[in-house]
């Protein structure tokens, strides 16, 4: 069937290179970058199709400029995949327009933002709290060489009675896979909750910890990896990192 058949119409490709003018190519980097619209309605697909009826438009502020990989943060609820084990694609289903925050500075949304991503920094399935996504080669580099010097907070829900001297040996002095684990600052949030500031913390450890000196485990929460912190993002819902942060 060829490209101009009036039942599919033509390329909405060819449609823009004849109104820019401009190549082909350039003109699929234009939908791509979200700068057209159809009818009104935002078109990324640069396969899509139009017919001679339909009102295409291009942005004031369309660019060639190549377009930033971004890194997204996720408030990854509690019994969903966090990349720990083989369950299944983590947390990737709760990414998508509708679940963009309100409560971040807001930044243009593209569809290609929710591609190729590269999750950093595995959160345990029963944990809930910030989850990192990257297209960002530099930040998953920085995430993964460095993780066992990036400190996590992460605070724990416990139950039971912690035993004498529990949160001392919380701080130092427990071993975990049979060998001594490194000082970690431990404190009391208030009577049922832990904050741990610990850095390359390895899947099962802090659970093991809290066992170790009586407590069973009710809920964990990561709230900041390295300098930036999950704050007021809701849970199910993610922000993009901004220009400033830095891990």
């Amino acid at each position: 069937m060829s490209e101009a058949n009036p039942e599919q119409g033509i390329r909405l490709a060819k449609r823009v290179a004849e109104m820019r003018p401009c190549s082909r190519r350039e003109a699929e980097l234009y939908i791509e970058g979200g700068f057209v619209s159809v009818d009104g309605a935002l078109i990324e697909e640069a396969g899509a199709r139009v017919t001679p009826e339909q009102q295409v438009s291009i942005a004031d502020d369309a660019t060639l400029l190549e377009i930033v990989p971004v890194t997204l943060l996720l408030h990854k609820p509690a019994g969903v995949n966090g990349g720990v084990g083989k369950d299944g694609q983590p947390a990737l289903h709760l990414l998508n327009a509708a679940s963009l925050t309100r409560s971040a500075p807001a930044q243009r949304f593209l569809k290609r933002h929710l591609a190729n991503r590269t999750l950093a920094l595995p959160l345990e399935t029963q944990a809930s709290g910030l989850l990192v996504l990257t297209q960002d080669f530099r930040v998953n580099r920085k995430l993964v060489d460095e993780a066992d010097r990036m400190e996590q907070e992460i605070i724990v829900e416990v139950a039971g009675e912690i035993a004498e001297n529990g949160l001392a040996l919380l701080n130092h002095g427990l071993p975990f896979n049979g060998k001594p684990l490194p000082p970690i600052k431990v404190s009391w949030q208030n009577e049922r909750r832990l904050r741990f500031a610990v850095k390359g913390p390895k899947p099962g450890q802090i659970e093991h910890m809290c066992k170790m000196v009586g407590l069973q485990v009710v809920a964990m929460k990561r709230i900041r990896i390295g300098r930036v912190a999950m704050s007021s993002l809701p849970q199910g819902e993610w922000r993009y990192l901004q220009p400033h942060e830095r891990f």
